[in-house]
């Protein structure tokens, strides 16, 4: 209930971003359960994400890409669930007839929210990639390495 009326609150402001963007998403003018539901777990889960991320990236802990992808994979999640239901239904809340509403509120804007977090995705494989490569490569020079001093030691013996 708290959620709804603070929701509420902040979209009747005319100079609120919400509000404005509630004219391209009816959805966002009413607090739509569906919609408070999901920025519940955005706030609150992802949100801490965010700072746990932060924190890894800055004192470059092991875990950085892991946190990086668990977050990417719930802002994705977290779009799928906010407009797969509207364009099954026909996107009766979904204002797409306005040119401006259409393409640069839903499409661009929204947009950002799927390219961002699917580039950070390639980005945490290629320096996983690169990771497991290292240590590949530092696995496979020790076992050279024991190899070598095995065939020199079987040398040594049949040199003496």
């Amino acid at each position: 209930m708290f959620l709804t009326i603070k929701l509420s609150s902040l979209l009747s402001s005319s100079s609120s971003p919400g509000k404005e963007y509630s004219v391209a998403d009816y959805r966002w003018g009413v607090s739509d359960p569906t919609i408070v539901s999901l920025e519940i777990l955005t706030v609150f889960v992802d949100g801490s994400l965010c700072i746990l991320l932060i924190y890894a990236i800055l004192k470059n802990k092991y875990y950085r890409h892991f946190v990086q992808i668990v977050l990417c994979v719930c802002e994705l999640y977290g779009g799928w669930m906010t407009f797969a239901p509207e364009w099954l239904t026909g996107s009766p809340n979904l204002s797409t007839d306005n040119v401006i509403h259409m393409w640069l509120y839903l499409v661009f804007f929204n947009g950002l929210w799927v390219l961002i977090p699917l580039l950070l995705l390639v980005h945490s494989f290629v320096n996983m990639e690169a990771s497991n490569m290292k240590k590949d490569a530092a696995t496979n020079m020790k076992k050279d390495a024991a190899s070598n001093m095995k065939k020199d030691a079987k040398k040594g013996k049949k040199n003496k």
